[in-house]
């Protein structure tokens, strides 16, 4: 058995941690007990195992942290931010940073108003996700001054060209094409598309895949496309009523912006006697946490959340560690997760 910490590892988990690191037993032997015979990168990979698995760090082998970065995020109720978030706290972690997470509310604390505080604390670094940035008509010249206060950032979810720094997006119109795709195989002819306000990027962007794969899908002219758009919040509740609205024009397939708004999608059809798929085909957009798991299990649009969350950690170091990054943005490619919630148009 080896110490750790106040504990004890027992062979069983050293076994664990080795495979999960891919070194041998007597490797991971060494990196807790503090011996020599191990590279700083193999080092590295074993602690990383460790902090995977679940188990807590030697003292002596926990670095002092190398700085706090703020982390930004919408309300914690939409799971996508959260996974996000948890990713992005995990990366920061194994490079030494401490992340600090801060949330925005109804009725809290502004973007600007978080910004603040973090720079008084004198973080060395913030991550916006889907914040202000993401909103067309929003003021962007707040960017210019945390810029000009010399604080490296990342912005996750949202592009614009007015702003100087790296941005991390899926791609949202290779989404929507996917989705639409799919729907047009399995024999739908009428597909609606349940998303956000046009004033945030991502929703444009969405709305333009959907349309174009209308068009070139189905053969529908450009007014019609854009006649099978529902705008509405990205809620459970924003969902359930853009479905009433998109069952209201004949529509046997509904794609939605998130997860939570084809929750609510299915619910509306549920709630007319109708079922999912049988009915009614219902996409999502996100794959949170456990959404698999929904009755019926949900076909949704994945968002590379762990490569997008490293990606903006390794663009936001490199701009602390003095070697900017390109400013521009990092697109990310979305994958079509096909589950029980679509199935073939009931003609």
């Amino acid at each position: 058995m080896v110490a750790i910490g106040s504990g004890i590892v027992t062979t069983a988990r050293l076994s664990d941690i080795a495979a999960q690191a891919g070194v041998s037993e007597a490797t991971v032997s060494r990196v807790l007990n503090g011996k020599a015979g191990v590279s700083a990168t193999t080092r590295q990979t074993v602690l990383a195992a460790l902090d995977v698995l679940g188990y807590e760090r030697p003292t002596r082998l926990r670095q002092r942290s190398a700085g706090l970065i703020g982390l930004i995020t919408p309300e914690l109720s939409n799971p996508i931010f959260p996974a996000l978030a948890q990713v992005i706290e995990q990366v920061l972690s194994r490079h030494g940073y401490t992340p600090v997470l801060c949330t925005q509310t109804p009725g809290g604390s502004t973007e600007d108003e978080l910004v603040e505080m973090l720079v008084e604390r004198g973080v060395a670094g913030i991550v916006f996700v889907s914040g202000l940035h993401a909103d067309s008509t929003a003021d962007h010249d707040r960017y210019a001054k945390l810029t000009g206060r010399q604080v490296p950032f990342v912005l996750i979810n949202g592009y614009s060209e007015k702003i100087a720094a790296p941005f991390i997006s899926p791609d949202d119109r290779a989404a929507m094409w996917m989705a639409v795709q799919h729907l047009v195989e399995l024999g739908h002819e009428k597909i609606g598309l349940a998303v956000g306000q046009r004033r945030y990027v991502p929703v444009l962007r969405k709305i333009e895949g959907f349309t174009a794969a209308v068009q070139e899908l189905l053969g529908r002219t450009p007014e019609e496309a854009e006649g099978l758009v529902h705008h509405t919040l990205f809620s459970v509740e924003g969902g359930h009523a853009a479905a009433n609205a998109l069952l209201d024009k004949g529509c046997t397939a509904i794609v939605c912006g998130s997860d939570m708004m084809a929750l609510g999608a299915i619910r509306a059809v549920r709630q007319r006697g109708l079922s999912v798929p049988q009915d009614v085909s219902v996409v999502g957009f996100d794959d949170s946490p456990l959404i698999a798991f929904t009755e019926p299990p949900l076909t949704t649009i994945r968002q590379p959340v762990e490569a997008m969350a490293t990606a903006a950690v390794d663009a936001l170091l490199e701009e602390v560690g003095g070697n900017p990054a390109q400013r521009a943005e990092f697109m990310f490619q979305p994958e079509l997760v096909m589950r029980g919630s679509t199935g073939a148009n009931p003609k």
